[in-house]
């Protein structure tokens, strides 16, 4: 990861969310929630506020490409955690789409890594958000990858091909070689264009949020942003939606990257969290958008 103060602000309370999200196959549980998270038996349930009026997202002019920050030093990738603070109320609600390579089985033994509710809820609420999908998603659900990609309220990013470590230490996760990073982005994406999926941006979230500047000049040659995130809801393997909510609701600010999952196994609370934020957000008077808007608006 990047070595600075501000960093380490942001990513030390993320480390127990990633963890579940990142150990997703092995089985891990709520219990390593860690120091100073709401817990689901300790954390208060958010009450529900009535909705307002939602406000229409914005969408990008037909064939603009995406926006994206400039490379770092030596041709890095550049990191993008939140937007402008002085920018407005904006948020944007952001789902990574796991599988790693070792789910296939226990997908066809019926496990569900996919949220079809979720997707739905956030059509009906007329809510923007970016899907940060890895390919081996894409190809074990198509037709949602493709649905996702399609509706102009989503853009589909990358979150890697088989949710690979990039750098170590990363939550025991398998890890892909250095050599073979800049390979593995472009392999996610290229599975996203066989499954049909349209609107894609140039964005790539490391699994397990860890990186190095290595990795990152590793992938500068993909000409994609990393993002990452400044809101951590803790929704991976929790039991239960108040917290989740909770967790939301007292950290965004003007900007925030909301991190959320997009996978019933690993997160069965999320749809419910996000009937509840969301009416919040905007009885606070905050609009979603997509983080292309975010990444527009620097």
């Amino acid at each position: 990861m990047i070595d600075s103060p501000r960093a380490r602000r942001v990513l030390a309370p993320a480390a127990a969310a990633l963890l579940c999200g990142a150990l997703a196959a092995c089985g891990a549980d709520d219990s390593a929630a860690g120091p100073g998270k709401p817990s689901a038996a300790s954390a208060p349930a958010v009450k529900p506020t009535a909705p307002t009026a939602p406000t229409a997202p914005a969408t990008p002019a037909a064939g603009s490409p995406a926006p994206t920050l400039p490379p770092g030093p030596g041709g890095a990738a550049p990191v993008f955690s939140h937007g402008k603070r002085d920018g407005g109320k904006r948020v944007a609600l952001t789902f990574d789409a796991d599988m790693t390579a070792d789910q296939d089985k226990r997908a066809a033994r019926g496990e569900r890594f996919d949220n079809p509710r979720l997707i739905a809820t956030l059509r009906r609420l007329k809510v923007p958000a970016t899907v940060f999908m890895t390919g081996k998603w894409a190809e074990q659900y198509p037709d949602q990858a493709r649905s996702i990609g399609g509706d102009p309220l989503f853009e589909v990013a990358n979150h890697s091909y088989a949710h690979h470590a990039f750098s170590t230490p990363c939550y025991k996760l398998p890890t892909v070689p250095l050599k073979g990073a800049r390979a593995d982005v472009e392999r996610a994406f290229d599975a996203f264009r066989r499954a049909g999926v349209k609107n894609t941006v140039p964005y790539f979230r490391f699994p397990g949020g860890c990186h190095n500047d290595a990795v990152l000049r590793a992938i500068g040659p993909t000409k994609a942003t990393a993002v990452q995130w400044d809101v951590v809801s803790g929704d991976a393997f929790a039991k239960q939606a108040g917290p989740v909510a909770e967790a939301v609701l007292s950290q965004v600010k003007p900007g925030s990257v909301v991190v959320m999952h997009c996978t019933r196994s690993a997160a069965p609370v999320t749809e419910e969290a996000i009937r509840r934020i969301v009416p919040e957000l905007r009885a606070r008077g905050y609009e979603f958008v997509r983080v292309s808007d975010l990444i527009a608006g620097r």
